[in-house]
């Protein structure tokens, strides 16, 4: 509903903690730039929280503990949400859109699970919702994706997308030392929350990954869908293996759209949605993103290949995200339309991980004897797998010595592209060789630049 004229948009907001704190600061210091931008007044109408006390340095008549009636009110035209989760932020935003006002949020958790209902509950009334801030902080990403490659074909998305992860892996990388260890100092500088699950496990950048496979792809991908591995399983010598190999390991989300031949001439299309560690080329772009920085490279057929680089947290940051929507959101607003809606035609099917092709690089701790090559070559020659780089030392440690068994051998192998349950049950089968002692680590190559 377009507002009478010369009335100020009134918003809600919900929460006002690092993020909802940037969002009042930079509302109020920038209140005569926004009313030029937007056309008319922006003003707070209301704060939702849970416990007003303690929040001094706000207005306290904004603020509300009542957010279900916040979210309706007559003074109220755009609802920002930066609560999280899912409940009670899904009703709320339910209610807000309904009603038909338009819906900020930066919640990617609730997009990447409930994102189907809050389009429907938009759709329906016509109000608007914007996400910016949901994926990599202040990079100007979701926005493109969704509207200035609207009219190009994606083929693939692959993106740093949780600063917590690439600070560890980046000082791993750096300084050769542990996992464990660097996790440590990560949450002594502040990268790293008090209980780093959501982050090192791979949940944050996996919700990430469904919201840019559904814009990208015009298909509806949930978090469900997302192949999900961490990076607590990695050691230092995985980092130095991959600094062997001219690469570095970054914790990557891959959002991929495939084409293959269907057999009658035609060509069958799927989409693979998927977070892991994985070794890249140090001649990617993605491998100098170092620190807290996130970063996503986008592979489209006209536009070509796209960088989008900076900070990817933080409450300045993430603000100036939920402030370009408001905006956007305003505007509309003021001129009696909206904004895009949700894409979903293509609706291509998801495809599992072990359907999807991709490479490892898995490294074998062998006995050093004739002929154990070959025996490993072959298994890899029987599931139809190609081998693409082989390298092999030779060891001696003090085990060997001290229970009297052959010499060891380092042997490490990359392989081709296949799909990845022909690679994990290759794998599996080499591990039970008499001459494989042990298959010290396995991870996937990413990142040839096409």
């Amino acid at each position: 509903m377009k507002p009478a004229p010369g009335r100020a948009i009134g918003v809600a907001l919900l929460g006002c903690g690092t993020v909802g704190g940037e969002v009042v600061r930079l509302l109020t210091q920038q209140a005569g730039e926004l009313e030029a931008r937007v056309g008319a007044p922006v003003r707070l109408a209301g704060i939702a929280v849970r416990r007003p006390h303690r929040h001094p340095d706000v207005p306290q008549d904004l603020l509300t503990t009542e957010a279900s009636e916040l979210v309706t009110r007559d003074d109220v035209d755009v609802v920002v949400e930066v609560i999280g989760g899912i409940e009670p932020a899904r009703s709320l935003l339910l209610a807000a859109l309904r009603a038909g006002r338009g819906v900020v949020t930066a919640n990617k958790e609730l997009l990447a699970e409930q994102g189907a209902d809050l389009f429907a509950a938009a759709d329906a009334s016509g109000a608007d919702l914007y996400f910016e801030a949901a994926v990599a902080g202040a990079i100007p990403l979701l926005r493109p994706l969704r509207e200035s490659l609207a009219g190009d074909r994606i083929s693939r998305i692959t993106g740093i997308v949780n600063g917590t992860t690439n600070y560890i892996l980046s000082a791993m990388d750096a300084s050769g030392a542990g996992y464990a260890e660097t996790l440590q100092e990560a949450s002594q500088l502040g990268y790293a929350e008090a209980d780093p699950s959501a982050d090192v496990d791979g949940y944050d950048a996996a919700s990430k990954a469904a919201i840019l496979a559904s814009l990208a792809f015009h298909t509806r991908v949930t978090s469900a869908d997302v192949h999900r591995e961490g990076i607590a399983e990695l050691n230092a010598t995985d980092v130095a293996a991959a600094r062997q190999l001219g690469r570095t390991v970054k914790l990557l989300a891959i959002c991929e759209r495939i084409s293959e031949p269907d057999g009658s001439g035609g060509v069958t299309e799927s989409v693979s949605a998927r977070v892991y560690p994985a070794m890249i080329p140090l001649s990617h772009p993605l491998a100098g993103v170092s620190g807290a920085y996130n970063a996503v490279y986008v592979e489209a057929d006209a536009a070509g290949a796209l960088m989008f680089y900076g900070q990817g947290a933080g409450g300045a940051p993430t603000a100036s995200a939920v402030l370009g929507d408001l905006v956007a959101v305003a505007r509309n607003r003021v001129a009696g339309g909206h904004g895009p809606r949700e894409s979903a035609y293509a609706e291509l099917p998801v495809r599992t991980m072990g359907e999807t092709p991709t490479s490892y690089h898995v490294s074998l701790d062998v006995t050093d004897r004739p002929g154990v090559l070959a025996q490993v070559a072959q298994v890899f020659a029987e599931h139809g797998v190609s081998i693409s780089v082989v390298r092999q030392a030779e060891h001696a440690d003090e085990d060997d010595m001290a229970i009297r068994r052959p010499r060891g051998a380092s042997l490490v192998i990359v392989t081709h592209i296949a799909s990845d349950a022909a690679l994990r049950s290759t794998v599996d089968k080499v591990a039970g060789l008499d001459a494989v002692r042990e298959v010290v680590s396995v991870m996937r190559v990413e990142g040839e630049v096409s």
